[in-house]
């Protein structure tokens, strides 16, 4: 398998082609305020552009760890469509977690063989915990998580997960807590994008 790679430019342009570089006053899903934020759906809506994020990010990473990869495995809602095309450059089977009860585990008749090497795929980390909580329910369904994956890492190099990751784009952008707001951020009104938008 041989991709075409990217430049973080040549991200950031097919981000800002979808209108899906956000400048404002954003609730991350961490609950963290940031002034910019990637939306990751919109630059999927393009299957086109899709494939080729994900081809360009499996370039990333290393060939024998890529070749090892025996499934793609990603939390709902967000790394659905992400996990999707990377398994599809991968050339795996792509399953995802649900958390009915808060918990997320596999369902839909989706499952591992015991031993299975999976690739986990976020659109977007920004602390880890939803990340490292995705490879915990993979450990329980008796698959190995060998890698992870993002398009967009905006942890700051923060997030550790454990194992090996791979992210397409580091966005460098400040965070904050609710109440420790730098003016200029605070004047704004504050929007939570993603799968539960609404003005906060």
């Amino acid at each position: 398998m041989r991709y075409a790679t990217m430049t973080d430019d040549d991200v950031l342009n097919e981000f800002r082609a979808a209108d899906a570089l956000l400048e404002g006053h954003f609730i991350l899903s961490s609950g963290l305020r940031s002034p910019r934020y990637l939306q990751c759906a919109r630059v999927l809506m393009d299957p086109a552009r899709g494939t080729r994020l994900a081809q360009a990010l499996a370039m990333k990473i290393p060939e024998a760890l890529r070749a090892s990869i025996q499934a793609v495995v990603s939390p709902a809602m967000g790394g659905i469509i992400a996990g999707h095309e990377m398994a599809r450059a991968l050339g795996v089977d792509a399953m995802f977690l649900e958390r009915p009860d808060g918990v997320f585990e596999l369902r839909r008749g989706f499952w591992l063989a015991p031993g299975t090497r999976v690739l986990m795929m976020e659109d977007v980390v920004t602390t880890g915990l939803s990340s490292k909580e995705a490879i915990q329910a993979i450990a329980r369904a008796g698959g190995q998580t060998v890698a992870a994956a993002a398009l967009v890492d905006r942890s700051n190099g923060a997030a550790d997960l454990g194992v090996p990751f791979f992210p397409l784009l580091r966005l460098d952008v400040p965070s904050y807590p609710a109440d420790a707001l730098p003016p200029a951020l605070a004047a704004l009104p504050a929007v939570k994008p993603g799968s539960r938008a609404g003005a906060a």
